[in-house]
Formats: C-alpha cells, structure tokens, sequence
C-alpha cells in the first residue's frame, strides 16, 4: 500500500468513528484540504462528506430494520434532529423512517422469476408498474434481492407468472428482453435524482448512447456525472430502463450492473436493429 493509499485507509477509518470536518481530517493525515478531497473522491467514488452521509443512513437503517424506536434511532445515526434525516435520508430511504423501519409493510408486489433470451430474470411489479427487473443465473440470489429490501412487504411469487395481473406484464418483459416492442407500465423506486436520470434514461432512443457528463448537463448538474453513474448503478429494472445506453466520455463501456459483456451486445443489437 502506498502512502496516499494509506493515508485515505486512515481518512476513511476516521470518518468510520466520528464526524470530522474536511479540515480536521486533512490534518490528521497530513493532506491539504483540497488534496485530500480530490484523491478520497477518485478512490472511494465519493467525497468525504457523502462517505459519512452514507455511512450515517447505513447506521439508521439497520437500527431501523431491527425495531429501534425512530427517535432514538435518528440520534443514534448521529442526526442532530429528525428534520435532517427528512431533507436528506429520507429520499435515499425511498420512503420515511416509520415506513423504512417497517420493512415496506403496506407494499404489495407480485414477482415471478423468467426464463427470457437473456437468462433468468425476477421479474416484479406493483399496482402502478414494473419495479423490479432482475438478471441472474441463481434464483435463490434473485429471491434474496427483493427479500432485502422489503422484508416486510406483501411479497407474492406467481408462478411463471400464471395469473391475470402478472402474466400480461411478465410476457411484455420477456419480449423486450428479446428485443421485440412491447410496453409495460413501470413504477420508479428511488430518490428524486435517481428517478430523473432514469426517466431520461428512458428517453435515450434505441441505437444511441450518451455520456455520463453529457446526460448530467441534460438534467441541468454539469458537475454530476459521479452522481449520474450512481444513479445508473443503482437502476432495478434492467433494459426496459436502459442504463446500457450511457457510456463514458471517450467511449468505453464504463460500468453495468449486469456485466459489462451484456452491455456491448445490447448495445451492438440495438444499433443493428
């Protein structure tokens, strides 16, 4: 490990035990501020302040999920009151503190896990759309994905999606899977960013591409391609919102949740077609 490195292993592991400001932090390690802000960024992928934001809501939401009163809990995440969860966490919780607490209780989603042309995929939707399309070669993985997150929801596999609500939508998936036209209504999860990069991801049309920078200047934060790769990385519904079709700034593929293989060939099927 080079000293840089080590210095940012100390950054983090300081950020891990308290809330120090930038310029604390870079003191402690012996970085200028600027230096330190930069160089944390480009090997963690966030800056220091978005580390601790994150590391905070982790905290929140795992006393949450084990029962934790919600005041205490906020507290205990190190909120210094529950405004700031609301005006912060909240919109990365995707629902507020009670509800999150709650494991999704109230939600009711119907899933079912496909044979499509590209593999197995979990397939799950709620009364307003698709929330979920998941790829994967093990169904227990795919199970334990929607598991997660909404322990307490009104979970209902359909098998191979046999009933009158599910099996229209799961056939329209599985045709756009293939490549065919199809339409389904889809439900957004997500923060308010998210659910704006992935709306414009859904306007990108087949055969196109764009950058991570240059959709980020589309939604008005030219500084936000960081946050836009975020959004992209954290997509559920595979292809039908088509995170496939942002690439970087010279071209290169960059990341994708479902292996940067799958990638290159939706993206050379599309520009075939």
């Amino acid at each position: 490990m080079d000293k840089t490195t080590d210095k940012l292993e100390r950054t983090r592991a300081l950020l891990d035990a308290g809330e120090p400001t930038l310029e604390s932090l870079a003191d402690a390690v012996g970085l200028s501020p600027s230096h330190l802000q930069r160089s944390f960024t480009a090997h963690f992928g966030l800056s220091p302040a978005q580390y601790l934001a994150q590391r905070k809501l982790g905290t929140l939401k795992a006393a949450l999920r084990e029962g934790d009163d919600v005041s205490g809990a906020l507290y205990d995440a190190g909120y210094g009151s529950p405004s700031r969860v609301y005006e912060a966490g909240a919109a990365k919780l995707g629902m507020t503190p009670a509800r999150y607490r709650a494991g999704g209780e109230g939600e009711h989603i119907r899933w079912s896990i496909v044979e499509t042309a590209l593999g197995q995929a979990l397939v799950a939707t709620t009364e307003r759309g698709i929330c979920m399309v998941e790829l994967g070669r093990d169904a227990h993985a795919l199970e334990q994905r929607i598991a997660e997150e909404f322990p307490n929801a009104q979970l209902e596999r359909v098998d191979a999606g046999r009933d009158d609500f599910l099996a229209p939508r799961v056939r329209a998936v599985a045709d756009i899977l293939a490549g065919k036209a199809a339409h389904v209504d889809i439900h957004l999860l997500g923060t308010a960013f998210q659910k704006r990069v992935w709306d414009a991801l859904m306007k990108i049309p087949r055969g196109e591409t764009r950058s991570y920078s240059g959709l980020a200047a589309e939604l008005g934060q030219p500084r936000g391609a960081r946050a836009v790769a975020s959004a992209c990385a954290h997509n559920r519904i595979a292809i039908l919102v088509p995170c496939h079709r942002v690439v970087r700034g010279d071209g290169s593929l960059g990341g994708y949740r479902w292996g940067l293989p799958l990638k290159q060939d939706l993206l050379l099927r599309e520009r075939a077609a």
